[in-house]
């Protein structure tokens, strides 16, 4: 919603989407356009590679960990692989290694689709790896008086990863400041 308060309502992230999507269009009707010129096992090689490793391994630890944090290492991975940043790298060092080609389409393709088909936007650590409704945003939203987006199905419901109960901060505090006077 703004710089201090990241969050959004279900409006704005279907705006936010929206955005995507228009990418996301450029991006397939250039596939479209150049279907003869694309060499397709590169294309498909770019498109999987990126959930090959930034997604699957993820997705797997969450539905193994039955509901209970999964290390960061699986995040960042994550956010590191559906980076526009990085795939820009990516791109770039292929085209002055190989050359540029319309088999790069898919870097796009791919991350586009995923942010505006689907919404799946960069994973923070306070939160299962797997979109799950939280009642804080939940309360947010009844705070401002905002419909509630449409649950995600789970079979189970995890706990966010960096979340303490407000009866237990004040504790969990003090436990920290214990812990750092000891060092």
């Amino acid at each position: 919603m703004d710089q201090a308060n990241p969050f959004e309502t279900p409006r704005t992230f279907s705006l936010h989407r929206a955005e995507y999507l228009v990418g996301f269009a450029v991006s397939t009707g250039l596939i479209i356009a150049n279907l003869g010129e694309i060499r397709w096992i590169p294309f498909i090689a770019l498109f999987f590679y990126i959930d090959l490793i930034g997604y699957i391994p993820g997705a797997i630890a969450f539905r193994r960990s039955k509901g209970e944090p999964i290390p960061k290492a699986y995040y960042v991975l994550y956010n590191v692989m559906h980076s526009l940043i990085t795939q820009g790298a990516v791109a770039a060092v292929w085209c002055w290694v190989a050359g540029p080609e319309w088999a790069l389409l898919a870097l796009p393709f791919h991350l586009f689709g995923d942010r505006g088909l689907f919404g799946n936007f960069m994973k923070s650590f306070a939160l299962p790896f797997e979109p799950v409704r939280q009642p804080g945003y939940l309360n947010i939203l009844d705070d401002l008086g905002v419909k509630h987006p449409k649950p995600v199905g789970h079979l189970m419901d995890p706990i966010p990863v960096g979340h303490i109960p407000a009866a237990n901060r004040h504790r969990a505090g003090r436990e920290h400041v214990a812990t750092a006077t000891r060092r």
